[in-house]
C-alpha cells in the first residue's frame, strides 16, 4: 500500500458521512481530485473501499471503508508510531509547533479548515449526538468525533 492510499484509509477512517466524497479527501490532503480518484479506485479495485452514489443527486459519489479498509485504519503508521515513542513533553512542543505551521498554510492559501462536528459553529448538541443545523441533519454520538468539510468556527 502506498502512503497515499494509507492517507486516504485514514481520512475515511475519521471522516463523517458527509465528508467521504473525492472532492473532500482530495481537499483534506492538499492534492489533486485526479490522485485522490485514481487512489479511490485502486482501494476499490483491492477491496478496502466501497463506492456509493447519492439518490439526491446521482453524480455525487461517498465511500466507506470496508471490513479489509478498517483493519488498516487500525494499525499504527510508521509516524503514529515514532509519536508514541516520544516522551509526552515532546510530543506536545511537536504538536504545538505543528498546528501553529499548519494554521500558517491554511492562511497563506486560503484553505477550509476541516475539524470535528462538535467544534463546529453549526452544532447542536443533543443527547446522545447531535444536530448539524447547516445540514439540518440529525448526528450520532460517534458521528460528534469525527472530521467534517463543512466545520466552521467562531
Amino acid at each position: 500500500m502506498n502512503p497515499t492510499q494509507r492517507q486516504v484509509i485514514d481520512y475515511l477512517s475519521r471522516a463523517n458521512r458527509f465528508s467521504r466524497g473525492p472532492s473532500q479527501v482530495a481537499d483534506y490532503l492538499g492534492t489533486t481530485r485526479g490522485t485522490v480518484s485514481q487512489t479511490l479506485k485502486s482501494l476499490f479495485g483491492k477491496g478496502y473501499v466501497t463506492e456509493h452514489r447519492s439518490i439526491k443527486d446521482k453524480r455525487a459519489i461517498s465511500f466507506d471503508l470496508t471490513k479489509k479498509g478498517e483493519a488498516i485504519a487500525l494499525q499504527r503508521n510508521a509516524t503514529a508510531k515514532a509519536l508514541a515513542n516520544m516522551d509526552a513533553e515532546t510530543q506536545h512542543a511537536l504538536l504545538s509547533s505543528l498546528d501553529q505551521f499548519l494554521i500558517g498554510v491554511l492562511r497563506e492559501n486560503d484553505g477550509r479548515e476541516f475539524g470535528l462536528c462538535k467544534d463546529c459553529m453549526h452544532f447542536d448538541a443533543r443527547n446522545p449526538g447531535g444536530r448539524c443545523r447547516l445540514l439540518d441533519e440529525n448526528l450520532s454520538a460517534h458521528e460528534t468525533n469525527q472530521i467534517c468539510h463543512e466545520q466552521e468556527t467562531v
